[in-house]
């Protein structure tokens, strides 16, 4: 599911672009699986802060990260949402994007990243400001000086 169009490497410049994102839509009701080099645990707040090649996994979702914050429900008996900082890198297979900040609501399905965002798929790259990935329904929205180079032979 590329955008791909056969101009060439033309460069189009605009606020906002809707894309395709991912070939699967996920399913937030999967357990989401975290691994890195340090847990902390803070009691109070019910947050869980995991530090070091973080790499979060839930189905076919893989998100990687030097830092990421997961913040528990009121009730902490699930994730609210996650806060992933330092070399954030999303795939949703086939597609790949990264960027300085990502936060991500579990019930929702739904990804925001912040600061330098770059999208790949396959030969096409979109940069821009923000993303907002709803994987779910396999769509992205990219914000904020929207740059895009669509390379011929995509499909």
């Amino acid at each position: 599911m590329c955008c791909a169009i056969a101009v060439g490497a033309t460069p189009a410049f605009a606020q906002e672009a809707q894309v395709a994102f991912g070939s699967v839509n996920a399913d937030p009701t999967l357990p989401v699986e975290v691994t890195s080099e340090t847990l902390n645990v803070n009691q109070e707040d019910g947050s869980a802060e995991f530090i070091g090649n973080v790499i979060v996994i839930q189905g076919e979702m893989r998100l990687t990260a030097d830092r990421v914050l997961v913040i528990y429900n009121e009730e902490r008996s699930a994730i609210d949402r996650m806060e992933a900082t330092e070399n954030v890198v999303l795939v949703s297979p086939p597609d790949a994007a990264e960027g300085d900040w990502a936060e991500y609501t579990i019930d929702s399905g739904v990804i925001e990243m912040k600061g330098n965002v770059l999208l790949t798929q396959g030969p096409s790259i979109i940069s821009g400001d923000q993303m907002i990935a709803n994987l779910t329904s396999g769509t992205a929205t990219m914000s904020g000086r929207v740059k895009t180079i669509l390379q011929q032979g995509g499909n």
